[in-house]
């Protein structure tokens, strides 16, 4: 089962891992295919539905962080979603 699929239902992959600084029940998945790195953003605790909020292929050539365009563009999301889901 994906890991999406899992995230829908209640459940956790373990290629899902909390990410960093963006509060609790923000997740991330990060899938190498091909050679290159692919992260997919959701959130768990925003509502009564899985709200995935980015995907994009990682093209840092810092190691493994996630560049800070992603996060900015992330934290944003999340917070449009936040206020949507208050309105």
């Amino acid at each position: 089962m994906t890991a999406l699929r899992l995230a829908a239902t209640g459940r956790k992959s373990q290629l899902a891992k909390p990410l960093r600084g963006m509060g609790s029940g923000i997740l991330e998945i990060a899938l190498p295919y091909k050679g290159d790195a692919y992260r997919t953003v959701y959130a768990v605790q925003l509502g009564d539905d899985l709200w995935v909020i980015h995907a994009f292929k990682k093209k840092s050539t810092q190691g493994i962080k996630t560049p800070k365009k992603e996060l900015d563009l992330i934290e944003e999301r999340i917070k449009q979603l936040k206020k949507e889901l208050l309105s």
